[in-house]
């Protein structure tokens, strides 16, 4: 009798014959993971893909020759759908070079292990931080979930699972939304993102003109030095201003505030009566508060306190990601008459936060990465249609 076939093939890449031979190790923790091939540089990498076709790839950031980010450029352009995890080193340059590659279509990275007092020390860290990752990346996906309302097309710390290997969800019907749209008018836009957030970032907020009349918060799962990286590599990206906030700035409209890694993003402040606008008196803060979710920063969090900010004023959008980080912060902003859009299956690197609100019925709309930035813009350019109307209609009477 054959024996079954492993549920992911691996092949690992890195130019240190001691560190494939712990990603090796690391990997045969798990009895289904398989690592079919090793390579020393990116040109031997690019034809042990050709030749063994792998179901992921743990890439080396820093590599002589075709470094880590050169070899998965060449990557995504002969296999789009091949999941990279990038091998970083926690150093300024390395966090950098992750954070392109990561812009660049890496599904996630892991840090290479510093300081363990042994090599079975460092592979049991090493596993417990890559191996749900390598679960989420190459598990088969759950049958496409049917979406409530018209369909347009259908890294702190890294969520880290309740048990060491996370399931896929079980698919139930979506229960239908109470209405298609929330009646208010959006004031501020928060967004919640994990695996694969960088890329979807990279594509979503560029998009927002230079006019967009709201304020964005985002929670990225990162540590600190990449969150930081993240902000100025978006900054130069987009037409607003990007930044990593400190604890007690003004919330501006047509600013984009990235949390900070290891720091709870919250708002406060609350003016639900005054002008449309509505972003006066508003101020972000930062917390060590405990971890909600496994994530420090947390989407919950953010979430929920918006909410007490804006009321249902909120427009929350949850993108790709592992965990269910976010869940309640969007059941917060529909029960307050706020707005929430997710990102759908098929192009999410991992569908675990934007499906399980998703599943509980909680989305307005479920919609592919590149019409969410439309809506964004749809929904805001309604509210200040209405504010418009609101004012001259006051002025005539």
């Amino acid at each position: 009798m054959n024996a079954p076939r492993p549920l992911a093939r691996i092949l690992v890449v890195d130019d240190s014959a001691v560190m494939r031979n712990l990603l090796r190790s690391v990997v045969h923790t798990d009895l289904r993971l398989e690592v079919i091939g090793t390579a020393a540089d990116g040109a031997s990498a690019l034809r042990a893909i050709e030749s063994l076709r792998p179901d992921l790839v743990l890439l080396d950031v820093e590599m002589p020759g075709m470094d880590g980010l050169s070899t998965l450029k060449q990557i995504k352009a002969r296999s789009q759908r091949t999941p990279v995890i990038m091998c970083s080193s926690l150093t300024h340059r390395g966090a950098k070079v992750t954070i392109d590659a990561l812009a660049c279509g890496a599904a996630d990275y892991v840090a290479k292990p510093a300081g363990q007092a042994s090599r079975e020390a460092a592979i049991q860290t090493l596993a417990h931080d890559l191996i749900p990752k390598i679960i989420a990346l190459t598990a088969a996906p759950a049958p496409a979930l049917p979406t409530p309302g018209p369909r347009t097309l259908m890294f702190g710390a890294m969520p880290r699972p309740a048990t060491p290997i996370p399931t896929l969800l079980a698919p139930r019907p979506v229960s239908a939304p109470v209405q298609a749209t929330a009646s208010g008018n959006p004031c501020v836009v928060v967004i919640g993102v994990s695996t694969g957030g960088p890329a979807a970032l990279d594509e979503l907020l560029p998009a927002l003109p230079a006019n967009f009349p709201l304020p964005v918060l985002v929670v990225q799962h990162m540590p600190q030095l990449f969150t930081r990286l993240l902000a100025e590599r978006l900054n130069e990206r987009c037409s607003l201003h990007v930044l990593e906030p400190d604890s007690g700035e003004v919330v501006k409209q047509g600013n984009i505030y990235i949390a900070r890694g290891d720091w709870h993003l919250t708002v406060t402040g609350s003016d639900r009566q005054s002008a449309p606008s509505g972003q006066n008196n508003h101020t972000v803060r930062l917390t060590q508060d405990a971890p909600e979710n496994h994530c420090r920063p947390s989407v919950d969090v953010l979430f929920r306190t918006a909410v007490a900010a804006y009321g249902s004023r909120v427009l929350a959008v949850v993108l790709t990601g592992m965990g269910s980080d976010g869940l309640s912060g969007c059941r917060l902003v529909r029960e307050s008459s706020g707005t929430v859009l997710v990102q759908d299956q098929a192009t999410s690197a991992v569908w675990g936060m934007p499906g399980t609100v998703a599943q509980a019925g909680l989305a307005h709309r479920v919609l592919p990465l590149k019409d969410i930035a439309p809506e964004i813009l749809r929904l805001a350019g309604r509210g200040q249609r209405e504010a418009f109307e609101l004012r001259e209609s006051a002025v005539s009477q």
